[in-house]
């Protein structure tokens, strides 16, 4: 191949314009180095070259020890050329090499170009960060609008004292399907809160809207963008947003006028939701769920930000299965709490995968209080398959898992007091517990979590279980690829969903998310800033890049799963995932130091 087509397949000389490239290719030299041969020497003479490799591999030492393996296409020598020093590692030719080399002075020209410049003067984390920032979105950025801006109804305001019949008529006279209640607090009656608190209950239209409508009333800034004003509906269960602007209420938007701008929606797939009376009813809501996840990424959204909208609906859906096996069988005899972990705990779900439930009810109950939450289990799991939620091959649902509060508390304490390497393998799937659905307050639990940093015992062997699952790296740091590809899940988001979840819960953060871990590790300083910033990123491309492939996968008729071939990558997607593998192993290796991962038996 030409010097030039090859370079310029590879970040960063794909920015550089045309007359950059011929000054380039003019003077560029072509150099061949055997194997073991030393390219570099650390603290020998200034380097004056930018060197790419064309062919083969070359190490990246010091002091003996292997640091880096670069390969066809990477670049070394820029950090001695930019501060015009002597090379702070040694470079040997892993194999015969063939190797482009960039004299200085052309380096410095090439450098007054900023996509060139930028490669080479930042990070890894800003690297990922302004790659997804740059890339187009086809459908432009729907999602990111503030909701203000959208044509919405002018609140409609009646005093405490109205009565529901006024209200109605006034409804009804306004064409609008609610009005605020001036009360204190706040509220908000809606058509539907005449229909199921006031037709339903049997109550006349002499009611005071005061007595039957919403207080306080949630509000969201007008500010907020459409994909902001779509998880606060789903969140809260409520299909009128009152928009808040200096404290003053200026429009309503509601569902009806997020269907009009999307037809597959959440907003759309949640009512469909709540209109399910038998299992069957969802047999297709993994399509629907995919068709709006699709909606949603064409529109703008990262992958990191349509979690929260499926785990929204997903609760939702589990909602809806429990009250109608709670309409079976009766209602509870105690209060409960259905509680998720994994992706699901997490929020971080993008297409459906297999269940991780269970259930926690709270003490007090007679002999009959497990056979009845036996059987609700049971019900709810089954509907669960029904939709296309595959069961959880490690049996992590709650026809297993369920149990009085005060036991899950002793069973939370027996893993941080007396941890065993078996036993914290359940510790890391229910570390990431979250309430989906019920009443009971699990204060406990989280206490635990907050307190188990401070045990060093067990901050030993959780970095031990942390650290299992680590990125396809061979010896010399190639990416190992097997017949499926390369698993972005068990080398790239696992390691990453572990180590966040480990430096958070040092730090008594008992966020779920793993953004959120990341950030709340970095601000209490058991992860450096730099760190975090590199696995955030690194999460994020990694998470973008599986939910593209498997939407390709699924468009194509194909089996979705967490491969990747890299021969469909683009050079530099190449690049950015081999250096968060590379990342990905250098902090395992410090998380490894620092909680004395080699002193456990």
């Amino acid at each position: 191949m030409d010097p030039i087509l090859f370079l310029r397949a590879h970040p960063p000389f794909d920015h550089l314009p045309a007359g950059m490239l011929r000054e380039l290719e003019s003077g560029l030299e072509i150099a061949y180095y055997p194997k073991d041969a030393r390219i570099l020497l650390r603290g020998g003479a200034p380097n004056r070259h930018l060197f790419v490799i064309r062919k083969g591999t070359v190490r990246l030492e010091r002091e003996g020890d292997l640091v880096q393996v670069l390969e066809e296409g990477e670049c070394f020598g820029h950090p001695s050329l930019i501060g015009k020093t002597s090379p702070h590692v040694d470079v040997v030719a892993a194999e015969d090499a063939l190797i482009y080399q960039v004299p200085g002075d052309t380096f410095d020209r090439l450098m007054s170009v900023p996509e060139f410049a930028q490669f080479f003067l930042v990070d890894l984390s800003e690297r990922l960060r302004q790659s997804a920032s740059s890339r187009p979105l086809p459908l432009g950025r729907e999602l990111g609008t503030p909701v203000g801006r959208l044509p919405v109804a002018t609140p409609v305001s009646v005093t405490a004292e109205t009565t529901v019949g006024d209200a109605a008529r006034l409804m009804r006279e306004k064409r609008i399907s609610s009005v605020i209640v001036e009360s204190d607090p706040p509220g908000i009656l809606t058509d539907r809160d005449l229909r199921s608190r006031v037709l339903a209950e049997g109550r006349g239209p002499a009611t005071k809207v005061a007595d039957v409508a919403t207080r306080p009333m949630l509000t969201i800034s007008a500010d907020a963008t459409l994909f902001e004003t779509l998880v606060f509906m789903l969140e809260h269960h409520v299909h009128h947003a009152p928009l808040e602007r200096d404290g003053h209420i200026i429009g309503i938007v509601t569902d009806t006028d997020l269907l009009r701008l999307y037809m597959k929606t959440p907003i759309y797939l949640l009512r469909n939701i709540e209109r399910v009376s038998l299992p069957d009813d969802c047999a297709r809501y993994d399509a629907e769920l995919a068709a709006m996840v699709e909606t949603l990424v064409w529109g703008g959204l990262a992958a990191s930000q349509v979690g929260p909208v499926v785990s929204r609906l997903n609760d939702a859906l589990v909602a809806r299965f429990l009250r109608i096996a709670e309409g079976e069988l009766g209602p509870p005899p105690v209060p409960y709490a259905w509680i998720v972990f994994g992706s699901e705990g997490r929020m971080e779900q993008t297409l459906l995968t297999d269940q991780d439930n269970a259930i926690v009810y709270a003490d007090g109950g007679d002999a009959s209080c497990d056979a009845y939450f036996a059987a609700l289990a049971e019900r709810t799991v089954r509907a669960l398959v029904a939709a296309s939620f595959p069961p959880c091959a490690g049996g992590f649902m709650a026809t297993n898992w369920r149990r009085p509060l005060s036991s899950w508390v002793a069973l939370f304490r027996g893993w941080i007091e007396t941890p065993e390497p078996r036993a914290l393998i359940e510790a890391l799937n229910f570390c990431d517990f979250r309430v989906a659905h019920g009443g009971l307050d699990l204060a406990p639990l989280e206490d635990l979590l907050r307190r188990a940093g401070r045990e060093q015992l067990f901050m030993a062997h959780f970095a031990r279980a942390s650290v299992g699952l680590q990125p396809p790296l061979g010896a010399f740091r190639h990416i190992r690829e097997t017949e499926e590809g390369v698993d972005l899940k068990k080398g790239g988001l696992a390691p990453i969903v572990s180590l966040a979840r480990l430096y958070a819960i040092e730090a008594g953060c008992t966020a779920r998310s793993t953004l959120d871990r990341l950030e709340g590790a970095a601000h209490a300083g058991t992860l450096s800033r730099q760190g975090a910033d590199t696995l955030a990123e690194g999460f994020r491309f990694l998470l973008g890049l599986r939910l593209r492939e498997q939407l390709r996968a699924l468009r194509a008729g194909g089996e979705v799963t967490n491969h990747i071939r890299l021969e469909h990558l683009e050079a530099v997607e190449r690049q950015h995932l081999k250096d968060i593998f590379v990342a990905i192993r250098e902090i395992q290796r410090a998380a490894e130091l620092r909680y004395a991962v080699q002193r456990l038996a």
